[in-house]
């Protein structure tokens, strides 16, 4: 039997802080984590990765379908807040067709278009309700939809604007975009 030496005060003292460091840093990433703190770049003090840059024509391509929704939105009788768009979203004031944001937001969810209620400027309607919707090209742009698909999406959100509560309607909707996507799936064989 071999008998091993005693460990001194200081290194059970020693071995004893560094247990409780990890703990205590454990405690506060999860912490941390648990009430939407800061990411793992944060916690880790190492910047984020930079953003691959994106090809000027991938850019004006997401602005050009933008610009076809936004001209269909305001040919259907609503207003585009900066009368148009030169980026990849826009701002669409939906108080024309007496519907707020949030209903706009969750009628479009039913008929599987994803926007999000926005205010506008000089919004009437508290900030959780709305008077405006943004609509976004990215998600259309990366399943390769062109201009002739965002005209058709338009006239589809534009539809279900007009009549929020229709569910005919949104079925309608929600059998087109199945169509759409269908045509242009996001991870192809």
């Amino acid at each position: 039997m071999q008998l091993l030496p005693h460990p001194s005060e200081e290194a059970v003292a020693a071995e004893a802080d560094e247990a409780h460091a990890v703990v205590r840093t454990a405690h506060v990433h999860a912490l941390a984590r648990s009430q939407g703190g800061a990411g793992l770049a944060v916690e880790s003090k190492s910047p984020p990765a930079p953003a691959p840059p994106v090809a000027p024509a991938r850019l004006e391509w997401k602005a050009g379908v933008a610009r076809v929704l936004a001209k269909v939105m305001q040919e259907r009788g609503l207003r585009v807040v900066s009368g148009g768009t030169d980026s990849h979203m826009f701002l669409v004031d939906l108080r024309a067709k007496q519907v707020t944001g949030k209903d706009a937001e969750a009628a479009l969810s039913r008929a599987h278009i994803t926007v999000n209620k926005n205010t506008i400027p000089n919004d009437p309607e508290k900030p959780f309700v709305t008077s405006g919707i943004r609509i976004g090209s990215p998600a259309v742009t990366t399943r390769g939809f062109g201009e002739i698909e965002c005209e058709q999406l338009g006239h589809l959100i534009a539809d279900v604007l007009d009549a929020p509560a229709d569910e005919a309607v949104t079925t309608r909707t929600r059998n087109g975009v199945a169509a759409l996507t269908r045509r242009f799936p996001v991870y192809r064989a």
